[in-house]
């Protein structure tokens, strides 16, 4: 590869996530180019290739300069450059570094003579550390001399590149990094007013993670040039990095709106995103759309702040557009079939992510996209095979995979297993799963827990505590590990040796947190309120984290619930709510306890259908989803999302208890009755800490008016009894 021949540091610097850009270096070929025309050369200049290469860099000067022999060996040298530019060949290169050193044996003392020959080392693959001799040399007689500090910056710029895509070990990186910083602070004192080298030496400093340091340069420069795109996106990269978006936005908004550039707006807009402002990222997006019209990475991010905004129509509008300036693209595909999806236009969701995998049967969005609406839609057999195929895809026979596959492959790996347990395939699903443990890391917990939730959902207690046994063996130091052993453990009674478990994980540090937060678990499925709040008392200060602080509030409302305290459940979960609004498990809970009551039903119907929307192949959703429309009086719907439910947790009691009472209000009395007697079934087998007291009692005096009517009915009509 040739290059263009410069001697000025590049005009534009880039370093995030200490990626940097250096300028590029020669590719000589072996061989010379047919046809070339070959400079006539004074016999002097001839030399070797290899001794010019190892030939010191100036010879034994004379007393005075000879400026006009330095003049002619100088324009010898460029006629040699500018060849081995054109002809990529190493001979001119070596006959330029040559010539070079007569010019500066004709003049030693000449700082221009002794940059030029630098700079050329350093554009030369394997002559870097000659370069880096010039310079220093020169430096040593002109200390001040900036051309030679900036090569020294762009040798170790380059340097930092190369040692991160080899793997440097992290004191040499930082070596590296210190020579650099130390040249470019250099520069700037000598150049105080130049913008670029100050934005190279605070990305220097924000790779050395100093950011004060980093933000004064970049503020410097700012000074100097107020309005320069990369001065402002180098200091809202630098908030935004450390975790200040609210500043990262407000360095881009104190530049005018008419002085914004694309990437300006388009940076702002990512900002917004991420502070979950979607009104504000669509502005800021239409800006730069209106400045740069067709960008597709900017109409892209437009479209997905539309979604976040629930502006469906308007998201899908720009993602067809997409898909019409590129019918070649996959990816505007599988966008139009997830908003088809979230309005419920399942059919042609499908339809259209079949097209998006027939342009690309490789894409991992594509396959589980079409695997979750085939599950949506009850396609249990297609969606399984779907999956199935996607896990082949992302398997590697040698079993070694990086963290990114890791992580993709099992999320194939739990939504197949997730549509065995929706048919009963206990054995199938716990074969998917153990290939998840089979991966080690996050995977492995996963894949334990799921084996303990299948058998558990299959009411097969004895095999989810050998699972939880088992993890535990393999991972003697993991207190997820033990939480979920103890869990079991106290399900089956045994608490004494549960509780010894979870007391012996507490160390006195945040990390505690976790164990008393399942210690509050194991008491409220015992019923153990008192003990329940105790540990959730422990667990609030330890809970530091707004997440973390979310979920406290939905603990504490479960808590309530359970003791049929219901007003500071609502509360509890009204404060969750506030604090995320789209949050699909506390939108559930609440929703269904209020529709349980038959109290605020249209507010109930709104937080489950928004739940509904986030995971349509969530039984326990659509259970509640059916409930709320039985409450309200709409049995059709009551009863299309009842049986929806039905057919995914078969072994739910509860659920068969509700299609019951839609077949009982309906007049089917009949079928009502075998519902019920599924609950009570399903109640029998249950883990005792899974039946509230008196549930079971409840639907079985259900059963028996229903078949007292039943029994009349047949009597009346002179039919036997049949129940």
């Amino acid at each position: 590869m040739m290059i263009l021949k410069t001697r000025a540091l590049p005009t534009s610097f880039t370093l995030a996530a200490a990626l940097l850009v250096f300028s590029p270096t020669w590719q000589m070929s072996a061989q010379n180019t047919p046809g070339a025309k070959t400079p006539s050369t004074p016999p002097a200049a001839v030399t070797s290739p290899q001794a010019a290469a190892t030939a010191p860099a100036t010879a034994t000067p004379p007393s005075t300069a000879d400026r006009s022999q330095a003049y002619f060996h100088d324009a010898l040298a460029s006629v040699y450059e500018d060849d081995a530019v054109a002809q990529g060949q190493t001979e001119f290169a070596n006959r330029a570094i040559e010539e070079y050193k007569l010019a500066l044996n004709a003049d030693p003392s000449s700082p221009q003579l002794a940059n030029a020959l630098a700079d050329l080392y350093f554009r030369i693959p394997g002559h870097v550390r000659e370069a880096e001799s010039t310079a220093r040399n020169l430096l040593k007689t002109s200390p001040d001399d900036v051309p030679a500090h900036k090569l020294l910056g762009r040798i170790y710029l380059r340097q930092l590149g190369e040692g991160q895509n080899a793997g440097a070990s992290p004191t040499s990186e930082n070596e590296v990094l210190n020579q650099a910083i130390t040249e470019f602070e250099k520069i700037v004192a000598l150049q105080p007013n130049s913008v670029e080298d100050r934005m190279v030496l605070g990305q220097l400093y924000t790779v050395k993670h100093d950011q004060k340091k980093a933000e004064e340069q970049f503020k410097t420069a700012r000074d100097i040039e107020p309005d320069s795109e990369d001065v402002v996106l180098n200091m809202a990269r630098l908030y935004a990095d450390s975790g200040d978006l609210q500043h990262a936005a407000k360095v881009i908004t104190d530049v005018g709106v008419n002085d914004r550039t694309p990437k300006m707006e388009f940076t702002l807009g990512a900002i917004y995103d991420q502070l979950k402002q979607p009104k504000n990222a669509i502005e800021a997006y239409k800006r730069a759309v209106d400045m740069q019209p067709g960008d597709p990475r900017t109409l892209d991010a437009l479209a997905q702040a539309l979604m976040s905004d629930d502006q469906l129509d308007e998201a899908l509008k720009q993602y067809r557009d997409l898909a019409a300036a590129d019918a070649d693209n996959a990816e505007p595909l599988v966008h139009i079939a997830d908003i088809l999806g979230r309005q419920g236009k399942y059919e042609e969701a499908l339809t259209t992510i079949r097209k998006a995998r027939k342009l690309d049967a490789t894409s991992l969005e594509a396959g589980f996209s079409e695997g979750k609406l085939l599950d949506i839609l009850g396609h249990f057999d297609e969606a399984a095979q779907t999956y199935a195929a996607m896990v082949d895809l992302a398997s590697h026979a040698n079993g070694a995979y990086t963290d990114e596959e890791k992580n993709n492959r099992s999320i194939f790996l739990e939504r197949l297993g997730s549509i065995y347990m929706e048919q009963n395939k206990t054995d199938q699903a716990v074969a998917t799963y153990q290939k998840m443990i089979d991966m080690g890391g996050d995977s492995q917990l996963r894949g334990y827990q799921s084996q303990v939730d299948a058998y558990r959902s299959a009411q097969q207690f004895d095999k989810s505590l050998e699972v939880a046994r088992k993890a535990v063996a393999a991972n003697p130091k993991k207190r997820e590990m033990k939480l979920m052993l103890a869990g079991e453990l106290a399900d089956q009674g045994k608490t004494d040796e549960a509780f010894a478990m979870t007391k012996e994980l507490l160390t006195n540090t945040p990390e505690d947190r976790m164990v008393w937060i399942a210690t509050a678990q194991i008491d409220v499925r015992l019923r153990r309120f008192k003990e329940a709040e105790d540990a959730l008392d422990k667990a609030e200060p330890l809970s530091t984290k707004k997440e973390d602080k979310l979920y406290m509030l939905f603990l504490r409302g479960e808590l309530a619930e359970r003791q049929k305290r219901f007003e500071p459940a609502e509360q509890f979960f009204r404060q969750a709510r506030e604090r995320d609004p789209s949050n699909a498990m506390t939108l559930n809970y609440l929703g269904y306890m209020l529709a349980d009551k038959g109290t605020h039903l249209p507010e109930a119907l709104k937080m489950i259908r928004k739940a509904v929307d986030q995971e349509p192949w969530n039984g326990a959703y659509l259970d509640s989803l059916g409930w709320v429309y039985f409450k309200m009086g709409e049995y059709e719907l009551a009863e299309d999302n009842l049986r929806q439910a039905v057919a995914r947790n078969q072994t739910d009691p509860t659920v068969h208890e509700h299609m019951g009472d839609l077949y009982e209000k309906t007049g089917r009395f009949r079928q009502a009755a075998e519902q019920w007697q599924l609950s009570l079934t399903e109640f029998s087998k249950a883990a005792p800490a899974d039946v509230e007291p008196g549930d079971a009692a409840k639907v079985q005096k259900k059963l028996d008016a229903a078949r007292m009517k039943l029994a009349n009915k047949d009597t009346a009509i002179g039919q036997p009894k049949s129940y």
